[in-house]
């Protein structure tokens, strides 16, 4: 299985369980990584044929700019659903990081994989 990915996905949104964050939009980052079969796209040279990032981009930004999260867990959750059921991916690594969060770091998050892991060695990045 091949992985068509998204590193660092800005994404401003109301994100937080403090009051001051439940006021302010924050930038959010995401980075995916999705298992999907490339073969048939190269053979064709057809974006019909591959899992189209910018479509998911499009789609995900849209999600995450109209919804409030208190926790990036919960966001995590629901932008890994979106993309396993609107865009027939079966595995995913989705890194959601929320950049100043706490200080003295660049950022926190969480990392969830959701689906069935492709053959070893297809990762292509561990987002870091």
């Amino acid at each position: 299985m091949d992985i068509v990915y998204i590193r660092d996905l800005k994404v401003d949104t109301i994100i937080g369980i403090y009051d001051w964050e439940r006021e302010v939009r924050q930038t959010v980052s995401l980075d995916l990584e999705m298992a999907f079969d490339i073969a048939e796209a190269a053979r064709t040279d057809n974006i019909e044929h591959t899992l189209n990032y910018k479509a998911v981009a499009k789609r995900l930004i849209a999600f995450i700019e109209g919804s409030e999260f208190l926790l990036v867990e919960t966001m995590a959750e629901q932008a890994a659903a979106i993309v396993r059921d609107e865009f027939n991916v079966s595995w995913l690594r989705l890194r959601l990081s929320k950049p100043g969060a706490v200080r003295g770091s660049r950022d926190v998050g969480v990392i969830i994989e959701r689906g069935d892991r492709p053959a070893s060695g297809a990762a292509a990045f561990s987002g870091g």
